[in-house]
């Protein structure tokens, strides 16, 4: 059973999302919040699985709730962002926040349902692919400073070779044929650089190729 929260300032997207979900016998929804602040206290206190986060609501938005929640050192639910644009500074930033990805309000029930069962299994909503194209579209307006983490210097060449492509959105099979290494090697190779950088997902494997000069917004 995934256990859901649903955060959002509007009664009738909380109430139709409730319903839905709950239409499913693997999905049970455990608790609804108004805004940011009350997401993060009830989180805290119901421990949800996957937390469905609106960007925009009062006193507290959704972007500084999920870096509150997931930057508190402490075990955290899987984030998924609401919004009703698909190109969106916000979203951009609940990214680098933590969040495993974003989803349009106006999305068919289907697409809603698949999405929280594939944050539940810490996986990423977005592919890789999709994932670059909105930071392409942020980036190319607002490019930040070229930045290098030290957390860089714990990989292997070969594991910033991979780490270079997944930032480029390419899939396992794809890395595997472009370094002419085996998927499952490419596997393992994602793993360690994940681990090894505090990553949660392939998303966020993408935002940190940008913000450390991996990849250059538009070029391969």
């Amino acid at each position: 059973m995934i256990r859901i929260l649903i955060a959002d300032d509007q009664p009738m997207i909380r109430s139709g999302v409730r319903v839905i979900l709950e239409s499913q016998p693997d999905l049970t929804v455990v608790g609804v919040a108004a805004n940011g602040r009350e997401a993060i206290e009830r989180c805290r206190a119901l421990r949800p699985d996957v937390v469905l986060m609106d960007v925009r609501m009062p006193e507290l938005d959704g972007l500084a709730a999920t870096r509150e929640l997931l930057g508190a050192g402490e075990p955290a639910p899987r984030v998924l962002m609401l919004t009703t644009f698909d190109i969106d500074d916000y979203v951009y930033e609940a990214l680098r926040a933590g969040a495993s990805g974003f989803l349009l309000k106006d999305s068919e029930p289907e697409e809603l349902m698949r999405a929280v069962r594939v944050v539940a299994r810490s996986e990423s909503l977005l592919a890789p692919t999709i994932t670059r194209r909105l930071i392409e579209n942020f980036l190319d307006s607002r490019p930040p400073e070229p930045a290098s983490s030290p957390a860089l210097d714990s990989l292997t060449d070969r594991e910033r070779e991979v780490l270079r492509h997944m930032a480029m959105g390419m899939s396992n099979a794809e890395i595997a044929k472009a370094l002419f290494i085996a998927e499952q090697t490419t596997k393992t190779h994602v793993s360690r650089i994940l681990n090894k950088l505090g990553l949660r997902d392939r998303v966020h494997a993408v935002v940190f190729g940008y913000e450390n000069g991996l990849v250059t917004p538009g070029r391969r």
